[in-house]
């Protein structure tokens, strides 16, 4: 028997590929939502900044909108991102599904795990990245951030008519719902598999997963990760950034 050591195996590499191809329609006219300005710096960057704060991502990919790779690589190269991530930039697809599957596409074969972000949730704190990140690693292949719903739902029947009366048709358990965040976690073979072999148009990358019958888990989420959606959204992300700067010098 050899008393030789074996060397133990290097921790599992992340990249986090970040969709941005999308126009933004709720946001109303203008540019892209991800490359709306949140305090004079745009979405798109905070999202990046948020996703490469984490000590164990060290592969961002943003995929552009289709005609503009070039002006986000150097939306990247203006601003201010940590040294110790590598950032890369590839053309988008027509859905958001396309996107994250040419984003998939892109990533080098050393990366083990891979997380899927919203563009359009800047503020996601690091230790929720971490916590998706941790709970891959520990053999789940899938992996969400989620928050317990503060509203009571209700189920209709959609009106023919937008704006119409609609009648309620059931109440699901509140305490068995979940608002679902981003990023979301998973080992990387899982997630190609979803894309090859799941057609349907969905939501979410974990839906995909769902549908190949594996078990997507959730870990806490956080309130400031919330998607900017709406004028509002933008009112509220401002005030979040204003706290932090009072709070941390951010």
């Amino acid at each position: 028997m050899s008393d030789v050591s074996r060397p133990s195996p290097a921790p599992a590499r992340t990249a986090a590929v970040i969709p941005a191809a999308g126009r933004g329609v709720r946001l109303g006219p203008g540019a892209p939502k991800a490359l709306r300005a949140l305090n004079g710096t745009p979405m798109l960057i905070h999202a990046v900044r948020a996703l490469a704060a984490s000590r164990a991502v060290s592969l961002v990919v943003v995929v552009a909108p289709p005609d503009g790779a070039g002006e986000v690589k150097s939306l990247l190269d203006a601003h201010a991102l940590p040294e110790r991530t590598d950032f890369l930039v590839v053309p988008g697809g027509a859905t958001r599904q396309e996107s994250v599957k040419l984003g998939l596409d892109a990533l080098p074969p050393d990366y083990d795990i891979v997380l899927v972000h919203d563009a359009a949730r800047p503020l996601v704190p690091v230790d929720t990245v971490d916590a998706v990140i941790e709970a891959v690693r520990e053999g789940a292949p899938a992996v969400v951030p989620a928050l317990p719903l503060a509203d009571t739902v209700k189920e209709v029947e959609p009106a023919a008519t937008p704006g119409d009366p609609e009648p309620v048709v059931a109440t699901p358990q509140r305490a068995r719902l979940r608002a679902v965040q981003t990023p979301q976690g998973f080992d990387r073979a899982t997630l190609i598999r979803a894309h090859e072999t799941v057609t349907d148009q969905v939501t979410d990358d974990a839906g995909m997963v769902e549908q190949l019958g594996l078990t997507v888990v959730v870990v806490p989420g956080h309130e400031e990760a919330f998607k900017v959606t709406r004028p509002l959204d933008l009112v509220l992300a401002e005030a979040v950034l204003a706290r932090r700067r009072a709070n941390d010098g951010f």
